[in-house]
């Protein structure tokens, strides 16, 4: 009785996983632009920033970008390769705060 209980519960899991990979396949391309790529408006609402700033940040090359009939594109992956590259853990200021 306990071997069969233990192949129910292997079974059980092999169906989760394969359920878990299906649902992965099932992604579109368009789901999958959305997770890669986002608008100018979508970055300013994530950083907290102005037009002007996201310009900045394109103009002197810190963002790379992608343009299409005016609108401009930005990875998220570069995103978080920015806030990455400038984080800064001071302690120090934190404490004071």
């Amino acid at each position: 009785m306990m071997e069969v209980m233990q192949l129910l519960l292997e079974l059980s899991s092999a169906i989760k996983e394969m359920k878990a990979q299906v649902l992965i396949l099932k992604q579109t391309r368009t789901e999958k632009f959305k997770q890669e790529w986002i608008d100018g408006q979508d970055v300013i609402d994530a950083l907290n920033i102005s037009k002007r700033t996201l310009q900045s940040l394109r103009d002197n090359g810190t963002l790379p970008y992608s343009r299409v009939n005016g609108k401009f594109y930005y990875k998220v992956a570069d995103l978080e390769q920015l806030l990455e590259s400038n984080y800064s853990r001071n302690l120090k200021n934190e404490s004071h705060d």
